[in-house]
């Protein structure tokens, strides 16, 4: 069975780590660094933006948060993993140097524009994002004829698209609402991940847990990743109630049964395996709280969240860690900083969406303390992985 991403036993390191600055050697290096920095801060600014401190931006509150977290914060590490991934699959060279810089530039460019009142600037240069990182993938893929992953291309270009839209209904352009876009993004986002879980997981459990015996099922593996599919038309097409909660609850019975094929219970002494097992738990809770919603049950946000904080913001953590450490020689198993990292995100995804599922009156300290440990997560492996991501690997290859 191919594999998703080469994740490279580590080399015995020499008696002195190789000199010099690694950053722009590779496409995880600065997105995952960006990516962190700005997960951490970002709630920061949101906040700021709710009390009324930054006056004047283009995108304001709640939208600003759904947005960046989607557009700012997942895609950039969604982008750094493509690229690490995309020259293995394909052997040949990604993005490095001055070309990787200024695609990282120009993430940057857009978080800053959005924040300002120059909707058309922000608008250009933030859907120009994952279109240039969607031709800087197709070269080495078309290179290579490597048609296995063409599709990853075609949903770069669908995310810059709703991207698009988004910023145009908020110019008033068009028409449609701007939360389509935001919940068209976030199926993407959906397909995204439970394509990479369904290559990586059960391959890092079998490999990190001797006979744990996780499996794939070719049918499981089709319903799961076709419910995701059918519900991403089903938004396209503006489907509600009944016909959508069916679609959803089929597509979160199917993703559990895919997680059960997994072994996730005998994961538990190994936190760099059971960091991503947990993580992808939230994406049957996602799809049975989206049909709750659906019908009326439960608060919408509820769904999102445990989508963005719980399913992201967990396979984020553990797989940033992970290639972190493989593609930098090291050790691929968890340290302290890296387990408390772990813990971090993951309660700040209980308390995010079950809290508030429980005890309503105490949504407003729930928001707060989730977001307080996701700043705590994301920032502790910023200020951990700096010297990983800007120095050379352990055993002196290129990457």
């Amino acid at each position: 069975m191919a594999t998703f991403i080469s994740i490279e036993e580590p080399q015995r390191p020499a008696a002195a780590a190789p000199a010099g600055f690694a950053l722009w050697q590779l496409g995880f290096r600065p997105f995952y660094l960006l990516a962190s920095s700005f997960a951490a801060l970002s709630i920061a600014l949101w906040a700021a933006q709710v009390a009324g401190w930054l006056s004047h931006p283009y995108l304001a509150g709640p939208l600003w948060h759904a947005h960046e977290m989607l557009f700012g914060f997942t895609l950039a590490v969604v982008v750094g993993f493509l690229l690490t991934a995309g020259r293995n699959w394909s052997n040949r060279p990604t993005l490095t140097g001055i070309p990787l810089a200024a695609l990282a530039l120009l993430w940057v460019a857009g978080r800053v524009l959005v924040l300002t009142p120059f909707g058309w600037a922000a608008a250009i240069v933030d859907a120009a994002f994952p279109m240039a990182a969607a031709v800087a993938l197709a070269v080495p893929f078309w290179a290579a004829r490597n048609r296995r992953n063409y599709f990853f291309v075609g949903l770069l270009v669908l995310l810059g698209v709703a991207d698009l839209a988004i910023h145009l209904s908020q110019l008033g352009v068009i028409a449609l609402p701007a939360w389509l876009g935001l919940q068209l993004a976030l199926d993407v986002v959906l397909f995204i991940m439970a394509v990479m879980a369904g290559r990586v997981v059960p391959m890092f459990t079998n490999n990190g847990v001797p006979g744990a015996g996780a499996a794939r099922h070719a049918a499981v593996e089709k319903a799961a990743l076709g419910a995701v599919l059918a519900l991403l038309a089903a938004d396209l097409l503006g489907l509600h109630g009944l016909a959508l909660a069916a679609i959803a609850l089929f597509g979160a019975l199917a993703h559990g049964l895919r997680w059960a094929l997994w072994k996730p219970w005998k994961t538990w002494r190994v936190p760099i395996v059971w960091v991503l097992q947990l993580a992808y738990a939230w994406i049957p809770v996602h799809l049975a709280l989206r049909a709750a919603a659906e019908l009326g049950w439960v608060a919408g946000s509820a769904a999102t969240h445990a989508l963005t904080v719980g399913a992201a913001g967990g396979l984020v953590i553990g797989m940033m860690t992970r290639t972190s450490r493989g593609h930098t020689a090291r050790p691929l198993r968890a340290d302290g900083y890296d387990l408390a990292c772990y813990v971090l995100v993951a309660l700040a995804a209980f308390v995010r969406v079950l809290v508030p599922l429980a005890v309503p009156v105490w949504a407003l300290p729930a928001i707060v303390g989730s977001a307080a440990l996701w700043s705590a997560g994301f920032g502790l492996f910023a200020l951990r992985y700096w010297p990983v991501l800007t120095r050379p690997r352990l055993d002196g290859k290129p990457g």
